[in-house]
């Protein structure tokens, strides 16, 4: 994922409301979010390249997700995937500070990266670039390819409009429009990352259209206080059109 957007405890009726975009390069072949056949109550998409996954929830509440660091240094051919960290907190029987504590052991072998998990009681974040294990209280927070609440503007704005559209819910559009908006950043706003500062522009809405390289999926999360869980996901072609759609409802357990 390269933005996520979470609100923990910060609805009465949705302890957890996830809105989140995923940009990878359009040639890296991955399926939509699904049940999977190896690991039955793990709900996620996949990436056909590496075998894991960008974000993902189980049945029996946990949460996970990723987002890359944006640092060209930090580039490492033959590292492990970062995806796999994702499925394996997922599949962990652990808690939520012991799970991220086995990651942060061995983050070090990885390219910079952010991962939230929750076990369905806790949330909190490990950010490869600075060492830190964090829980999280109620909330909500920003994720891009930085570390957490980075103020670029795609994540000040996402944060602003995630809050209005909280208070929307059950209605989804709120939530879609902030992941579609495709305006880029003033120029004097642009982070510096390592990149060109044509790429920082490319880079810089929160739904991405660049060459080779763009938001792949949307997905929303709204997780009820009764034990009801819905994930959403939108997935967008080559020019980031509607290409296909997909809802899934369950009970934790």
């Amino acid at each position: 994922m390269c933005l996520i957007v979470v609100g923990w405890h910060a609805h009465p009726d949705y302890p957890l409301v996830v809105a989140a975009n995923r940009d990878e390069y359009l040639a890296r072949p991955a399926v939509p979010a699904h049940w999977w056949t190896d690991a039955p109550h793990l709900l996620a998409g996949r990436d056909l390249e590496a075998g894991g996954t960008w974000m993902g929830l189980t049945r029996g509440g946990r949460f996970a997700a990723l987002t890359n660091y944006r640092d060209p240094t930090q580039r490492r051919p033959g590292a492990p995937s970062r995806g796999n960290l994702v499925r394996d907190c997922l599949t962990s029987s652990t808690g939520t500070t012991a799970s991220l504590q086995a990651v942060a052991a061995v983050s070090s072998q990885y390219p910079g990266f952010n991962l939230l998990v929750s076990d369905g009681q806790d949330l909190g974040i490990h950010e490869s670039m600075s060492g830190a294990v964090r829980m999280l209280g109620p909330g909500i927070y920003g994720l891009s390819n930085h570390l957490l609440d980075t103020p670029w503007p795609k994540v000040r704005l996402a944060r602003e409009r995630f809050g209005a559209a909280l208070a929307q819910l059950p209605d989804e559009a709120a939530f879609l429009a902030l992941l579609r908006d495709d305006s880029p950043a003033e120029d004097h706003h642009l982070p510096e990352t390592g990149v060109s500062q044509e790429w920082e522009r490319w880079l810089s809405p929160a739904f991405i259209r660049a060459p080779g390289y763009g938001t792949r999926c949307s997905t929303l999360i709204a997780a009820r206080r009764d034990g009801s869980v819905q994930m959403h996901e939108w997935t967008w072609s080559d020019e980031g059109e509607l290409a296909g759609e997909v809802t899934h409802r369950f009970r934790t357990r």
